[in-house]
């Protein structure tokens, strides 16, 4: 078995990334042959330092680094992308059984699609967000911060002005998913489109969206890397903590208010647009990005919950499965994926990205014996089915044995890539 994985970048810029690299080590240490195409050159993650792993730079710009009219002609259709990409896959010495697509809005764009449906290899993409649907991506209207509730490319999408930037972006955009659209009617017709959901709140949303002529929907968990290890003891923290952007649609705001609110002080790990806002609520400490194993230890000592209120309709926050593992109480958005893993009164709370919601749920947290009796649960419960990288490599496993016709996934021999 050989399995072409294709993203933007070689290192974890963001979540999909992320899981692309880790997903290619899983299946690696499985022993399978991976070949990860990576659209920007740029360092590598470790992780992908291992001899089943080869690993392809396409050359190609971000979108985002280039000059404006250029960025938007190259994010609605590359065509230096697609040239490249189908002379990286005519160079190897064997095609790729599957060819599993995690991201291709910042520079592989959507001729992507048209180079992979005729690759002859199954193709599946995972949802980490709602591109394949939305335009602007996260299915969000910025202009009213709400969640949307158009379909997209209707009349009603078409003239909302809804994109976080402008409505040249959103025109942009637009262009973009319906050159999108098309482009995966034509190269999937005869054969459908596997599609990955990480939760099954986005599956709920996405599913009816891009129904099932040409696509069939599966459900795969992210992988969580976190090494199993005694419990943390939140009781001992002194604070909420957020990991990640500082944005609005994150419900960053929310959490250093309703911690003010609920008098309790918040902790910021990450950065991003709120950074300066967020540091004049009292009470707040935002201490910028850090490697991910000084994040853990950082919570360990200081979290007495993690929060990720999300305004938006997140898929899946990888911060509330991590807390979990750690045995920190979990509070997510009754919006986000992750909220399906919390056992609300038992593990964390799931409450809406308000800030009084946030700050009730916040005010019980002062209670040590209820922390402590959370965080305790919270370990037990995600260990007893843990979300690993072998966990998730066996369900890919599976996936691709499905796609590709073999009688069962155990049965995969160990390949070369040369």
């Amino acid at each position: 078995m050989h399995v072409g994985i294709l993203t933007n970048f070689a290192t974890p810029k963001g979540g999909a990334e992320k899981v692309a690299i880790e997903s290619a080590r899983g299946l690696a240490e499985a022993g399978i042959a991976v070949t990860l195409i990576h659209g920007v050159d740029g360092p590598a993650d470790p992780m992908l330092d291992h001899p089943d792993i080869r690993r392809i730079g396409l050359g190609l710009t971000d979108v985002w680094e280039r000059p404006a009219w250029r960025g938007a002609v190259e994010g609605i259709w590359n065509r230096e992308a697609a040239r490249r990409l189908d002379a990286a896959l005519a160079a190897l010495p064997a095609r790729p059984d599957v060819l599993h697509l995690h991201q291709w809005t910042r520079s592989l764009s959507p001729a992507v699609f048209s180079v992979l449906a005729r690759s002859g290899s199954a193709v599946a993409v995972t949802l980490h967000d709602y591109f394949l649907a939305c335009p602007n991506g996260v299915y969000y209207r910025f202009d009213r911060a709400e969640p949307c509730a158009l379909r997209p490319l209707s009349a009603g999408c078409l003239a909302a002005s809804c994109d976080p930037q402008s409505r040249a972006h959103k025109a942009v955009r637009l262009a973009r998913s319906v050159v999108q659209s098309a482009a995966i009617a034509r190269g999937f017709s005869r054969r459908p489109l596997d599609l990955v959901h990480v939760s099954d709140g986005s599956r709920a949303r996405l599913e009816p969206l891009l129904g099932s002529r040409r696509f069939r929907h599966h459900r795969i968990d992210n992988p969580v890397r976190v090494d199993r290890a005694a419990p943390a003891d939140p009781a001992s923290g002194d604070a909420l903590a957020f990991v990640g952007r500082f944005t609005r649609e994150k419900g960053a705001d929310l959490v250093a208010q309703a911690a003010h609110q609920a008098g309790l002080p918040s902790l910021f790990v990450g950065d991003g647009p709120l950074a300066a806002e967020l540091r004049t609520v009292p009470g707040t400490e935002v201490v910028g990005w850090r490697a991910p194993a000084e994040v853990e230890a950082l919570l360990r000592r200081r979290a007495r919950a993690v929060v990720a209120p999300a305004r938006w309709l997140e898929t899946g926050p990888l911060t509330i499965y991590e807390a979990l593992a750690a045995g920190i109480p979990a509070i997510a958005s009754d919006r986000a994926g992750a909220g399906e893993k919390i056992r609300e009164a038992e593990t964390g709370f799931v409450a809406a990205p308000e800030v009084a919601a946030l700050a009730e749920v916040f005010g019980r947290l002062k209670d040590d014996a209820l922390v402590r009796r959370l965080g305790q649960a919270a370990h037990g419960r995600y260990w007893a089915a843990p979300m690993t990288l072998d966990v998730h490599a066996s369900a890919l496993r599976d996936l691709y044995a499905g796609m590709t016709g073999a009688a069962e996934a155990p049965s995969f021999q160990r390949s070369a890539v040369m």
